[in-house]
């Protein structure tokens, strides 16, 4: 066997030797038959196709060239191949590129006619010549077409290109591929047609113009019926199919393809990859439609006030998957910018960041949920005085109650106590990317909307914190590495449920821990709002959710955020200019989305689990909120986080004695022990107590010493507290709109209610004021001290500063 395969191979050199010629040529014959189709076979530009999870079809942009061309079809379906080999190639399966039967019957019929009536071609000859467009259909041409079909029978598989003839064959006008003749004929994908629609379909790519709404009806239908007709003769379709399929009437004027998620679909279009092209999004097309529904019904309403935008998010907790996005409200009117996709837009964020310092601060063991907060007239610097919604105060306010209320001076004493830089950090941590100036930029005014963010980036978080806790037990008391994450609308990097056993390693910390998640949560759950947003309390409803609203200076924006441990929901509601309206308040316009958006999600309603390894038993001072100290009258028991063990006791009640009447406190230097009251009192701040007693009238302010005792034992006792100026103050006087040199207003708060006070400046007696203690003066630019002096003999003196 060796020595005969030796014989042949040196025939064949001898054979190269005295015929060079020829067997080069046949070698680069060899070579131009592998090397002839080109890679790839087709080039064309194709539309932007946007799906839902399921492979529904959302929306689609147009190719460069102009026609609706979508991609590549993955996959074709049975029908569409039963009618196109049918019609066109009946033994597509089989032959190796040219069918010589079907050519050899061409030749016959066009020889006996006398003229062109069947060209012979293969759906691979087919497909070959869509890739060469704009080629003659001469003879020479067919047989390159011939060749290149055999080439292309070894490169590809039957069903590769079956595919490429049904993604690049033309269905009419400039619709390409049956994937967009499906969506623009029938509204449909094509998995969903019926055999009369798919066989309306196959016969379209021979003769293209038979779709024309206007004319060719007959032609075209009877077209369809004898394809109908071969299907059933092939064994496809079934007699009675084939009479119902007759019945059904020929498509209209193309359809407009959906546009369901639009704001979306520029998204994926600017940050696609350059070899993508379609996207199986992780939106649910019903919830999106639903949900567009209910944000273009408030918006009919919104929009007669002058508020013309709105954007929602529908977001799954476990994955962070985007089940609907609505990046702006639809319109004709250009004006109000509806083509703004307001969810990656920076906007002012109101009260929305609240729960995440009420949050921070449980985590970082600098509060507990019931700790007492000042909520007192307050300054700042730099002109910094924030106020409440409602322009009152409460004195002390327990923290849970200051974050379901919204109270915005409580909120930036709470951000001085923390610190601004720290925030930042944390906000950044947990997914604000838009943070990006230092902290000195935003201030304490961060807290009230002095930051801005993306509806995207909040989503994120508020899901994150959804997430931590709803599986901090299902982890065995630990955190997921990625807890806080980006929200996501790709399918293909949805992180989807993930088990315990997913990760290699989790963690023992986290950016919130899940016990101040879960008092947040809790504390998001009251249902107690500011007077503004009153009407919220017909959102009611037993289902637990917690949410909170917010709006921005100058009624720009509107949020409200909700989350559950399934979902988030995520509102904001304004105008894309950025103009304000009256009325444009989170509670009163984005609050009726939301629980709008949240009745239409399915599914059991369930409520966080109380995370007990995060939380520990502890005892606290019920009127402070704090923990208990030895002279808390009446402790109780509360769990709090871990870290509410390292909070400081309460430092606000006091031990008195009490002279008979308990009237006065008195010492044993004028007063016998025996004839002593002794008395616990809750003491707060005076300023703080000024407020604090007129919603709480069962509260003692501290007495006074009786007259024959204030030599004694007074120290320590602070009876008056400034309000305004603030220590080491700088003042502008104001100028009137006359023109006229204003006033500042000097404020003192008094334990006593019916106290009088004595003021002086730079030692000038100025006058004195009766339970009400302020004074306007208009002192001259440069340094002064201010001093007021009560019935008593307690003295009080600040020193300010005048700027010119």
């Amino acid at each position: 066997m060796k020595a005969w395969a030796k014989n042949q191979w040196n025939k064949f050199l001898q054979s190269l030797r005295r015929r060079p010629i020829r067997w080069g040529l046949l070698l680069v014959a060899v070579v131009a038959y592998v090397f002839c189709l080109p890679r790839p076979l087709f080039d064309a530009p194709v539309s932007t196709v946007l799906e839902d999870r399921n492979g529904q079809l959302l929306g689609a942009r147009i190719a460069d060239d102009g026609q609706w061309r979508f991609p590549e079809l993955e996959s074709v379906p049975d029908k569409f191949e039963a009618c196109i080999t049918t019609f066109e190639d009946k033994r597509f399966r089989y032959h190796p590129g040219v069918d010589p039967l079907a050519f050899g019957r061409a030749i016959w019929q066009n020889v006996s006619r006398g003229e062109v009536v069947s060209g012979g071609s293969t759906l691979t000859m087919q497909v070959i010549r869509l890739s060469r467009q704009g080629r003659g259909r001469t003879v020479w041409e067919k047989f390159i077409e011939m060749i290149l079909a055999t080439r292309a029978e070894v490169r590809y598989s039957k069903d590769e290109i079956l595919g490429y003839y049904a993604s690049y064959a033309p269905f009419g006008g400039n619709v390409v591929g049956l994937d967009a003749a499906a969506w623009k004929y029938y509204g449909r994908g094509p998995e969903q047609l019926s055999w009369a629609e798919m066989a309306t379909l196959a016969v379209l790519p021979n003769a293209p113009a038979l779709i024309h709404p206007g004319r060719n009806r007959d032609a075209l239908r009877a077209k369809r019926n004898r394809l109908l007709a071969s299907l059933v003769e092939e064994g496809h379709l079934d007699s009675l199919s084939y009479e119902l399929a007759l019945l059904e009437d020929l498509p209209g004027a193309p359809l407009p393809l959906p546009q369901i998620a639009p704001h979306l679909l520029d998204r994926f279009q600017a940050e696609k990859g350059p070899a993508e092209a379609r996207l199986r999004s992780t939106l649910d097309r019903e919830l999106q439609a639903r949900a567009s529904e209910v944000l273009e019904r408030h918006h009919q309403r919104l929009s007669q006030r002058g508020i013309h935008n709105g954007a929602a998010l529908i977001v799954e907790v476990e994955t962070g998957d985007v089940l609907a996005y609505l990046g702006n409200t639809d319109g004709s009117d250009p004006a109000h910018g509806h083509r703004v996709d307001i969810v990656q837009a920076p906007r002012s964020t109101g009260s929305i960041l609240k729960p995440f310092l009420y949050a921070a601060m449980l985590h970082d063991g600098e509060i507990l949920p019931n700790t007492l907060v000042a909520d007192v007239p307050s300054y700042f610097g730099k002109g910094y005085n924030p106020s409440n919604y409602d322009r009152k105060y409460r004195g002390a306010i327990y923290a849970s109650r200051a974050l379901a209320r919204s109270l915005n001076i409580p909120a930036v004493r709470m951000l001085q106590a923390h610190g601004v830089p720290k925030f930042q950090d944390q906000l950044q941590a947990i997914g604000l990317t838009t943070l990006t100036r230092p902290p000195s930029h935003y201030g304490l005014s961060m807290i009230l909307g002095g930051a801005e963010a993306t509806l995207w980036d909040l989503g994120g978080a508020y899901a994150g914190m959804g997430r931590s806790l709803k599986n901090y037990s299902d982890y065995n008391s630990r955190y997921e590495p990625e807890a806080f994450r980006p929200l996501n609308y790709r399918q293909a990097k949805s992180q989807g449920s993930l088990d315990y056993e997913d990760f290699d390693q989790l963690r023992q910390d986290n950016q919130l821990s899940a016990g101040a998640i879960w008092h947040t949560f809790e504390a998001m759950v009251e249902v107690t709002r500011p007077s503004v947003e009153a009407y919220w309390e017909n959102f009611e409803s037993a289902d637990r959710i917690a949410w909170k609203t917010g709006t921005s200076f100058g009624y720009r924006d509107a949020w409200a955020i909700g989350v559950t441990p399934d979902y988030v929901i995520a509102v904001w509601v304004g105008n894309a200019d950025g103009e304000g309206r009256d009325g444009l308040v989170g509670g009163l316009v984005a609050a009726p989305i939301l629980f709008d958006l949240y009745d239409l999600l399915q599914g059991e309603r369930r409520w966080f689990s109380p995370p007990y390894d995060d939380l520990r038993q502890i005892v606290f001072c019920r009127e402070s909120g704090m923990r208990a100290a030895a002279l808390c009258p009446h402790p109780d028991s509360a769990w709090v986080p871990k870290a509410g063990l390292r909070t400081e006791p309460c430092p606000y009640h006091q031990r008195v004695f009490l002279d008979p009447t308990g009237t006065f406190q008195v010492n044993s230097d004028c007063v016998s022990p025996l004839e002593m009251q002794q008395d616990t009192l809750l003491v707060l701040p005076p300023v703080w107590e000024r407020f604090y007693r007129q919603g709480h009238p069962n509260y003692r302010s501290l007495p006074p010493f009786r007259s024959d005792c204030l030599d004694q034992g007074t120290d320590g006792w602070t009876p008056m507290e400034w309000i305004y100026p603030h220590q080491a103050a700088e003042i502008y006087v104001p100028t009137e709109l006359s023109g006229e040199k204003g006033k500042v207003v000097f404020e003192v708060a008094h334990r006593r209610v019916r106290s009088t006070l004595y003021w002086h400046l730079d030692e000038e007696f100025l006058g004195e004021t009766v339970e009400i203690h302020r004074m306007a003066l208009q002192p001259e630019p440069g340094p002064h001290r201010i001093t007021v002096v009560d019935d008593q003999g307690q003295r009080l003196t600040r020193g300010f500063v005048v700027l010119e």
